[in-house]
């Protein structure tokens, strides 16, 4: 047997085929959607996540703008750009790329952005609301994963999930989405015992810890949903998941590529919790 691929690459278009539809809608009324950006410092790998924001939102008729700013930044700088963004009306999401130099504070930049823009879903209000069910924002990645299950047919209800992994960004509110869903989950960490004794009995994985072949074909219940949100490199240099995809794509029933798979998805659910904030907005004013 081997795994149907669950193709991110092709869900992301579909979806983004949807937002450009909405925001010239949008735009026709004159509520064109906005997202910001801020990058502070010079870290590679967050310079290319924000040139592939950027470009998301120019190929799909948002309005979009970038700060790139010193690695010296004051706190009390970054927090007034921020509070700048939160007032202004053409900005619907205001995205903070993580990570931040040390001597700034993450959680207080975070908090000090508006929830009602907080398109990452990272705000203590945003998380709170998830919890309860009720959420403004659901994480990006995180929720295109569950637009993964929705557009392949993982049955959700009465399954039983393990989600490897406890960040605030994927593992947590990945378990939470999974919650609300009908879904038995566990959640597994570095520290756990006997991991395989979870897996080995889960309908759906989703690994999320960034390391490489962590979740192994002999971990793998046969026909289970497999989701590798890992981002690694091999030994060639070449990226790969958490996952030992050539593996346990023998055993799964579905499981997603690296790259290809969950990657797409992230930015595609950035435009659009931007679009729903923009038509929010724009249903306040008409």
């Amino acid at each position: 047997m081997t795994a149907q691929l669950i193709d991110g690459i092709a869900l992301s278009k579909q979806l983004r085929a949807d937002v450009a539809q909405r925001a010239a809608a949008l735009t026709a009324r004159g509520h064109q959607p906005g997202l910001a950006v801020v990058l502070v410092g010079e870290n590679p790998a967050s310079q290319v996540y924000v040139r592939n924001k950027i470009k998301a939102c120019e190929d799909n008729g948002f309005y979009s703008s970038c700060d790139r700013l010193a690695d010296d930044l004051s706190e009390a700088a970054l927090l007034q750009r921020v509070d700048e963004l939160n007032h202004d009306p053409k900005v619907h999401g205001i995205l903070v790329q993580l990570p931040l130099p040390r001597h700034i504070d993450t959680h207080k930049v975070i908090e000090s952005i508006a929830p009602e823009k907080d398109v990452d879903g990272f705000h203590i209000a945003n998380a709170g609301a998830l919890m309860t069910g009720q959420p403004l924002f659901r994480p990006c990645t995180p929720y295109g994963i569950m637009k993964m299950f929705e557009a392949y047919d993982v049955p959700l209800a009465g399954a039983n999930a393990v989600v490897i992994g406890r960040s605030n960004i994927v593992g947590k509110p990945m378990a939470m989405l999974l919650v609300n869903a009908g879904a038995t989950v566990t959640i597994c960490n570095s520290k756990t015992r006997d991991m395989g004794a979870f897996t080995r009995a889960a309908d759906i994985v989703v690994a999320a810890t960034g390391q490489r072949n962590l979740l192994t074909a002999d971990m793998v219940k046969p026909g289970a949903t497999v989701i590798d949100v890992g981002m690694n490199r091999d030994d060639e240099g070449k990226l790969c998941g958490d996952v030992d995809f050539d593996g346990v794509k023998k055993v799964a029933g579905k499981i997603t590529p690296v790259p290809g798979g969950v990657g797409p998805m992230t930015i595609t659910m950035l435009l659009v919790n931007t679009i729903e904030s923009a038509e929010r907005a724009a249903a306040t004013t008409a």
